[in-house]
């Protein structure tokens, strides 16, 4: 992309990606030429179908984009000193865009589209949009699959002989430790100095540095964060909506959920200690 961009010679490159027309329209919508890849038309969140095409977020700019966003406060300055109220207007609550403020969508994309200063890079790779800390899981997913086609080495293999059985895509951290006779995957990450004891069956979920889960837990659906302990025949675990606010359970840092524990379609917030039940609860 970084190539691409120095190549059109333009302000800006925007990463693109083809999706269904069906959900084009929860995205910014754009044209582009199909010779030269300059942006042609940009849209945010049309309500009618324009492209199939659509904005992923990401971007290079050249430092002339300090430019374009100065001319937009300068412009809106100019015009809030030239704009003339009623005594009405001057009475009711400011609703007016501050100065300050710049949309990069509507400022910049959409302005300087089909002015030969923005271009775009469309990506074959896989894409997705994290609005929520559950996409996390789904975007761990599809890394790891990437992984199993680029990298296979990178994933973990194991039948329960001397090693845990390893279900689906899986990667363990060279420094963690997972008993034998513990079950993992598919889609699990397990991270730096991971302790992972008897029994214990792990799907579908991310476990950062220094967590320890101990016999005969279960965690499914959910994110433990650094330095967090789960007890024996505990459940950490969601129905696995990852666009859901509560479809995963997160653990933050340094939270402990006692033995014998359910934690379920809950945020758990650092430095905690659970040693009772909760179900969708956000805990403070």
């Amino acid at each position: 992309m970084l190539e691409a961009h120095r190549k059109y010679g333009g302000i800006g490159t925007l990463l693109v990606i083809k999706v269904s027309p069906e959900s084009a329209s929860q995205f910014g919508e754009l044209v582009a030429d199909p010779v030269t890849n300059e942006l042609l038309h940009y849209t945010e969140k049309p309500e009618t179908f324009v492209s199939d095409r659509i904005n992923c977020g990401v971007y290079v700019f050249t430092p002339e984009i300090f430019t374009a966003i100065r001319d937009v406060s300068s412009q809106r300055n100019d015009t809030a000193t030239l704009r003339r109220v009623s005594s009405y207007e001057a009475l009711q609550p400011a609703t007016r865009i501050p100065a300050d403020f710049v949309r990069l969508d509507q400022d910049i994309l959409s302005p300087l589209a089909g002015k030969k200063q923005l271009y775009t890079y469309e990506t074959m790779d896989f894409w997705e949009q994290i609005k929520s800390p559950g996409m996390s899981l789904r975007c761990s997913e599809l890394y790891l699959s990437q992984f199993r086609l680029t990298s296979p080495q990178v994933l973990a293999s194991g039948d329960g002989t001397k090693s845990a059985i390893v279900i689906g895509d899986v990667y363990i951290h060279p420094s963690a430790k997972v008993h034998p006779t513990a079950k993992i995957g598919p889609n699990v990450s397990i991270s730096a100095n991971a302790r992972v004891g008897p029994g214990v069956r792990l799907i579908s979920c991310i476990i950062l540095d220094d967590v320890e889960i101990m016999e005969n837990a279960v965690v499914t659906n959910a994110i433990v964060g650094w330095k967090s302990s789960i007890g024996r025949w505990s459940r950490v675990q969601a129905e696995g909506v990852y666009n859901s606010k509560l479809g995963v359970t997160i653990l933050g840092d340094s939270v402990a959920v006692e033995d014998e524990v359910v934690v379920t379609s809950s945020i758990v917030l650092p430095n905690k200690t659970l040693n009772v039940s909760v179900q969708d609860e956000i805990i403070l």
